[in-house]
């Protein structure tokens, strides 16, 4: 995990997310790098737009809050149940876009 986010971390900081960036920030937080996940890493996010990832992600957070404010909400009504599979659907394909980070 403290790969993916030392290229998350790279990634807000807009520097680039090559294997010698990713093992110093790996060094700074006091684990020693592997360099077979580095490499596996930063090939992965060659291939992915972060920035779109990133936006994908709250979508899944998002779905989960309903959840939890429904049973406040007013029982009766089919509109509730078509906007959950929505969200479903949506944070599926986030699910699976991220899936791809870890082949």
């Amino acid at each position: 995990m403290e790969y993916v986010y030392a290229a998350l971390l790279l990634h807000k900081l807009k520097q680039n997310i090559t294997e010698d960036n990713v093992k110093s920030v790996v060094k700074a937080a006091g684990v020693t790098p592997d360099d077979v996940r580095v490499k596996a890493l930063v090939a992965a996010l060659s291939e992915v737009n972060i920035e779109e990832a990133l936006k994908a992600a709250p979508v899944a957070v998002a779905a989960a809050a309903p959840a939890g404010g429904a049973a406040a909400a007013p029982a009766g009504g089919a509109a509730p149940a078509k906007e959950e599979k929505k969200d479903e659907k949506k944070e599926e394909e986030a699910l699976e876009g991220l899936s791809s980070l870890f082949g």
